[in-house]
């Protein structure tokens, strides 16, 4: 009964009985024997057909059934073993389910990793924030120059620090929608070094650090200021993890196959269950200092990798950290 409710099988069989009919009525004008085998034919003929199309019509419904049990949230399991083409719309189908469950799966990731981001964004930004109202709170009962000149010191390095946090941020942003062009241009190791250091002078003469330059005449194509900021907070982590008289050592060779810049430390050194989470963002080891946020080191592995780069993090065998940095000249 299921199937005389489909309306292609009724007009199907329709067409058959019909021509059953006239195959009979043709044969009458023959002989009995003639109108007999020719209605024979057309009924056998049409049985078959009913037959055939009967299973293709339930392979159908199993079909739409297994979709719908799919889309409905259930593991279902399309079997694709067969041939024909509902074997071969079965089998893609099966490729496409699998493609949207993968997508989904991703999509899902995404909503965590950005609610993750957000959560840590605002916390970021909650410590600064939290800072300035309190230094604003106390800057009207300040009776002395000296103490509102150190409230204002605070309330300044508190808005310098939101403002890196926002720039960064932004600049992560641009990196991950993919609508960064990096401009190539041929630079030494030593000029780049030297716009990548040129706003820690300062701190690293309060630490009373020294940096040492072993760059020689390696050269790189790569885009000058984007690169220099990658190379700026390798460095900048090196600082703030180097003790005071400490040493930074910059070092470059070039090879036909890569320019490779080498930043060590007389630091502590990087603890081993670090190691591997070092350049995912708003990543703050045990020792990170408390101004650390967490996103320089991301921020530069991403601009590394955007231009045919690597960059790798490990201990030097006596003491302090090394970063590895590699710029190869074709596709790696």
């Amino acid at each position: 009964m299921k199937d005389w409710k489909n309306p292609e099988l009724r007009s199907e069989l329709y067409i058959y009985g019909l021509t059953a009919l006239l195959f009979g009525g043709l044969g009458l004008l023959l002989s009995p024997a003639a109108a007999f085998l020719g209605l024979v034919a057309a009924l056998v003929g049409g049985g078959l057909h009913w037959a055939f199309q009967h299973r293709r019509y339930k392979e159908i419904a199993a079909l739409s059934q297994s979709i719908d049990r799919l889309l409905h949230g259930q593991d279902q399991l399309l079997d694709d073993s067969a041939e024909g083409e509902l074997a071969i719309l079965r089998s893609e189908i099966r490729k496409m389910t699998v493609r949207l469950r993968d997508t989904a799966d991703l999509l899902q990731q995404d909503k965590i990793d950005l609610s993750r981001a957000l959560a840590d964004i605002s916390h970021q930004l909650r410590t600064p924030l939290t800072s300035m109202n309190l230094t604003v709170s106390l800057l009207p009962s300040a009776k002395e120059d000296e103490q509102r000149l150190r409230l204002t010191r605070e309330l300044k390095r508190a808005l310098e620090r939101i403002d890196w946090l926002v720039e960064t941020l932004l600049k992560l942003s641009k990196l991950d929608a993919g609508v960064v062009r990096f401009e190539q241009e041929q630079i030494t190791a030593a000029t780049l070094t030297e716009q990548a250091v040129r706003n820690l002078r300062i701190p690293m003469e309060l630490r009373e650090q020294q940096l040492v330059l072993e760059l020689g005449d390696a050269a790189l194509n790569v885009d000058p200021a984007w690169t220099a900021e990658a190379l700026g907070n390798v460095l900048k982590n090196c600082v703030e993890h180097t003790p005071t008289g400490g040493t930074l050592t910059v070092a470059a060779h070039q090879t036909p196959i890569f320019t490779e810049i080498t930043v060590t430390d007389t630091g502590h050194g990087i603890a081993p269950e670090a190691l591997p989470h070092l350049f995912e963002r708003f990543y703050r080891g045990k020792d990170a200092s408390e101004n650390s946020i967490g996103i320089g080191l991301a921020l530069a592995r991403q601009i590394i990798a955007a231009q045919n780069g690597t960059i790798q993090a490990a201990n030097n065998t006596d003491c302090g950290a090394r970063f590895t940095l590699r710029f190869y000249v074709g596709t790696v």
